[in-house]
């Protein structure tokens, strides 16, 4: 949660930050293309949360922004990929706004529904790259799991530390973190609130990949970059198929993945990549 500080225990020794006024401005920024090292990267977006000042804690109206940004990009057709990362090195995202969350009620939780934000952040069709370092904590770790694929830098720490606070995780936490690494993992980080380093999370199955911390955001427009060169609406069914995979029994999944490969047969991305492919040649892709 945004109380983390650099600590073994992150939950017990920071003041939480202070609830974002009316007024205050919000904290995400992006770029499309995202500049890569020798310069724009095509179809790769690159979007940031930044409020170092709360080690990139997610307020209510920050959440709302992303969301925003993440569903601008996501109907931009020459946007293939979004790299989505946290400023500075301390943290990607250290969780929720506690002082915001402490003065809620089941009522207010309900009416204002604002937790259905992240169904519109897990919506988002184009691939998403977490490009993780420092903290991914609480609602930040679940932001992380929200994307399709995460890279960690060797500094990253991942956990559900909610549990400390007389809560659960709320956003996905007990739900993504029990697919990707097991019950009986899943249950220990999140019934005793303990993190996880990056070395850990990656054999655990949590982590697509660790890299050293200063090439952590490099690493995941690299990963971008591969993804973008794809033909887009085969990457689009790809990932909707893999995500079934967690919700549906194997013969429905199954079903789902025939379908869809069918219709791919329909798209002249189809035709072009066969064609590219008999006459050794790159393929041009459309997104037809």
């Amino acid at each position: 949660m945004d109380t983390v500080r650099t600590t073994e225990d992150p939950l017990t020794e920071a003041a939480p930050a202070q609830a974002p006024s009316s007024t205050q401005r919000l904290h995400v920024t992006s770029a499309f293309p995202a500049a890569g090292s020798s310069g724009p990267v095509d179809g790769v977006a690159l979007v940031t949360i930044d409020r170092q000042e709360a080690l990139n804690a997610l307020s209510f109206d920050l959440l709302d922004q992303l969301a925003e940004e993440l569903e601008r990009l996501d109907a931009d057709d020459a946007c293939r990929a979004i790299v989505l990362t946290g400023a500075g090195t301390r943290a990607f995202a250290a969780g929720a706004d506690i002082r915001e969350l402490a003065t809620q009620t089941p009522i207010t939780l309900t009416n204002e529904n604002r937790f259905a934000v992240w169904d519109r952040i897990g919506a988002v069709r184009t691939p998403t790259i977490a490009a993780v370092r420092g903290f991914a904590l609480g609602g930040g770790c679940e932001l992380a799991m929200s994307c399709d694929l995460i890279v960690a830098g060797d500094d990253a720490q991942f956990g559900q530390p909610e549990i400390k606070i007389g809560v659960m995780p709320g956003a996905g936490g007990t739900q993504r973190m029990t697919r990707a690494i097991g019950k009986a993992k899943a249950m220990e980080l999140v019934l005793t609130g303990r993190t996880m380093p990056a070395a850990e999370a990656e054999a655990a199955g949590l982590v697509t990949k660790v890299v050293p911390a200063e090439s952590t955001l490099a690493e995941a427009l690299d990963l971008a970059v591969r993804i973008a060169a794809q033909p887009p609406l085969a990457v689009r069914a790809a990932k909707q198929a893999i995500l079934r995979a967690h919700e549906l029994s194997l013969s429905a999944g199954l079903d789902f993945e025939r379908r869809a490969f069918f219709l791919l047969f329909a798209s002249d991305d189809q035709t072009e990549g066969m064609a590219a492919f008999s006459e050794k040649r790159p393929p041009r892709w459309t997104g037809r």
